[in-house]
């Protein structure tokens, strides 16, 4: 992202000047668990997310280096997006948001459970999380 674009140099808002709106979390969301998607497979996701939206936020992340689309190996009309090693970093992120929301709202028992394992050793369940996406992306 260029300077001109940045609000102010604080970290933070830096930060969410590239991922802080209300899609580019969900979108890196289902990279990480899906490890690559088509853009049809984005527009199936719980929050129904409208095509124009959709296809903004991926330039937008592409352009930050957050994630690269590569041909689909089956089908010349799609496009496979995938995490770059910047977009995979975003994990610990992912995992505090996560956190923070079981602590103060209800999540499915899928998610508790996941994040009990995380409790138990979040340093390293994200190294072992970040080593797999980085051999199942990279």
């Amino acid at each position: 992202m260029s300077n001109s674009k940045k609000r102010s140099d604080c970290p933070i808002s830096s930060s969410l000047d590239v991922w802080g709106d209300k899609w580019s979390l969900l979108i890196v969301r289902d990279l990480m668990f899906a490890k690559q998607c088509t853009y049809g497979e984005f527009l199936k996701s719980d929050e129904k997310i409208a095509t124009n939206i959709l296809a903004s936020r991926l330039l937008m992340l592409e352009e930050n280096g957050i994630i690269i689309k590569q041909n689909h190996p089956d089908s010349k009309a799609k496009v496979l997006y995938k995490l770059t090693e910047k977009g995979i970093d975003l994990l610990p992120l992912l995992i505090e948001i996560n956190l923070w929301a079981e602590k103060y709202s209800e999540i499915p028992e899928s998610q508790k459970m996941i994040l009990n394992d995380v409790k138990m050793d979040k340093a390293g369940f994200i190294e072992e999380r970040i080593e797999e996406l980085k051999r199942e992306v990279l």
